[in-house]
């Protein structure tokens, strides 16, 4: 067991939240027991999650969505009432990370999602430096893909769902852009990048137009989907570090 300030601490040191802009707070969100020997850590910190890690036995939760987010309702009313009640109950420590743990070059979800879809990082691009860009690593076969129907196929499967792609131009697909959950809005920095190709969890309707004016393909995941490796990355690093048990628990979303 070790306490709950070195574990915050242990975090905060990887991460580095004071270097980000974020839209809600980094770091301890609900604080539980003093002393913890196990972590539970899951992508969103839902009632579901939440009463998976009871079942587990957690002392601490680490998640990438927390519960707190800039300019919403302050009450705790309803499923946030439910939620907390069950943290404070149960006396569970809740870690939330957003922007720190997309932007983490190895651990990060960007940095994992690369390593599940074979992608290497060559540079950074768009607001606070969180979209990657590189190509493909794979030592066999061609460096890049044949079309953007080929690199999407190639992400539903190692993602097992299927994705959205828009696509104009049918062209080998050599520089791709990557930045997980919600980032549709980076596409226009993926294109002044000179990506061939953009990955990220949703698109919106301008991003459609965009696609095809730009000639540049643009792949939806799924916003869970692309972000599902970061935690249990950072997590098991953590927990390995400082000798504690840690269990990846998957709740499964559809969006």
């Amino acid at each position: 067991m070790i306490d709950r300030q070195h574990l915050l601490q242990t975090f905060d040191a990887l991460l580095q939240p004071e270097r980000f802009r974020d839209y809600g707070p980094n770091g301890l969100q609900v604080e539980g027991a003093a002393r913890v020997s196990k972590i539970v850590s899951g992508v969103t910190a839902s009632r579901a999650l939440i009463e998976a890690a009871i079942a587990a036995q957690a002392d601490a939760i680490f998640v990438h969505h927390g519960l707190f987010w800039r300019g919403q309702d302050g009450r705790v009313t309803g499923w946030m009432k439910q939620r907390l009640a069950l943290l404070l109950a149960y006396d569970i420590n809740l870690f939330a990370y957003h922007l720190p743990l997309d932007a983490h070059p190895e651990l990060g979800n960007n940095a994992q999602l690369g390593l599940k879809l074979g992608l290497r990082a060559s540079a950074r691009f768009g607001e606070q430096d969180l979209g990657f860009i590189g190509a493909r690593t794979e030592t066999q076969g061609p460096v890049g893909f044949a079309s953007a129907q080929a690199l999407a196929t190639h992400v539903e499967q190692a993602l097992n769902r299927p994705v959205t792609l828009i696509n104009h131009a049918q062209t080998a697909i050599k520089k791709i852009a990557w930045c997980t959950g919600g980032a549709q809005n980076y596409f226009e920095a993926a294109i002044a990048a000179g990506a061939d190709a953009f990955i990220t969890g949703e698109i919106s309707e301008p991003q459609a137009h965009l696609a095809r004016e730009c000639g540049v393909a643009f792949i939806a995941c799924g916003h869970h989907a692309s972000e599902r490796y970061g935690a249990p990355a950072m997590a098991a690093h953590v927990a390995a570090q400082l000798g504690l048990a840690h269990e990846f628990i998957e709740i499964d979303n559809p969006a």
